[in-house]
């Protein structure tokens, strides 16, 4: 049995992905972890890539677009390993990271999920930790509004009270890079497939804190990651799906009451960025910009942020 199954998610990241196999395979840790990467329906050359560069890779190569959770859930079922690593394939596994979290986590059986200190490209921390949202940081996280957020509100949320060079309890770690036990998985199940891209990890860990299970993030490991260059490449799709998925996490948690009045605002808040758009575009400011970003918006306006399942 390995000691760490790592499982990378693909879609249309060529390029990333080869580089991320190349860090874990150079990691001193390379001889105590199995590679699965689960391909969903990439056009770029990755399967094959993965095929004549990686042929130590165990490949599942989906003949369509399964999103994050239900991809991540198949390479869970073939993992052997007593820990798993859900790892993005725009991230580079620094030196011994892979064996420092596994380390840790041996000596703290009480931990469930462990994540590490992610960089920037620049070297600079990229904020990674979290506490749970409340209805009011759903309002303002990630909206228009972002910028005029009460300070003390996110902050609080991104955990940016305490220092990035201290390890810390927290409630959930994003999913560029989470570590979670074995037997922690077999108790709370895999992730929730009903969140095709974003919230997933945050509900997977909920659940894991619900039944006891401590999340640690750990700065002693560092990862770097390129920030979604997969979700980057569909701009409307990305909107619909992210927001989509916070309503359905308050809905899951909330109740369906809240996360209506959370689907009306946040449908509201588009509304007025086309506005806003349409008037720039109006003026002649940045056009080709402004139609596109109306587009988007619309595309948004018109999937109703519904949530399925």
């Amino acid at each position: 049995m390995p000691d760490l199954s790592v499982i990378i998610v693909n879609w249309n990241v060529r390029d990333l992905l080869q580089r991320c196999l190349q860090s874990v395979f150079a990691s001193p840790f390379a001889g105590h972890l199995e590679v699965i990467v689960v391909d969903n329906a990439s056009t770029d050359g990755s399967v094959e890539m993965v095929r004549a560069e990686f042929p130590q890779v165990r490949l599942v190569a989906n003949a369509e677009n399964r999103g994050f959770p239900a991809a991540n859930n198949q390479g869970l079922a073939l993992a052997r390993g007593r820990y798993v690593l859900l790892l993005n394939p725009d991230t580079e596994v620094l030196s011994d990271a892979l064996q420092t979290m596994v380390a840790f986590a041996d000596g703290h059986p009480d931990v469930g999920v462990v994540g590490p200190k992610l960089l920037n490209p620049d070297g600079s921390v990229q904020s990674s930790r979290r506490r749970f949202p409340t209805f009011a940081t759903a309002l303002w996280e990630s909206t228009w509004l972002q910028p005029y957020a009460p300070r003390r509100l996110l902050k609080r949320y991104y955990a940016l009270d305490r220092p990035d060079d201290e390890i810390q309890d927290v409630d959930w770690v994003t999913g560029a890079a989470l570590m979670a036990r074995r037997e922690a998985v077999e108790q709370v199940g895999p992730l929730d497939e009903g969140f095709f891209m974003y919230s997933e990890e945050l509900d997977w860990c909920r659940r894991f804190r619900g039944v006891g299970w401590r999340a640690v993030y750990l700065p002693t490991a560092q990862i770097v990651h390129y920030v979604g260059k997969s979700s980057e490449q569909v701009l409307p799709a990305r909107h619909i799906h992210f927001q989509t998925s916070k309503v359905r996490y308050f809905r899951k948690y909330h109740g369906p009451v809240v996360a209506e009045v959370l689907r009306l605002f946040l449908l509201g808040n588009y509304l007025w960025q086309m506005g806003v758009e349409g008037a720039k575009w109006l003026l002649g400011h940045k056009r080709p910009l402004r139609a596109e970003r109306i587009a988007a918006y619309r595309q948004v306006l018109r999937s109703g942020l519904r949530v399925r399942g």
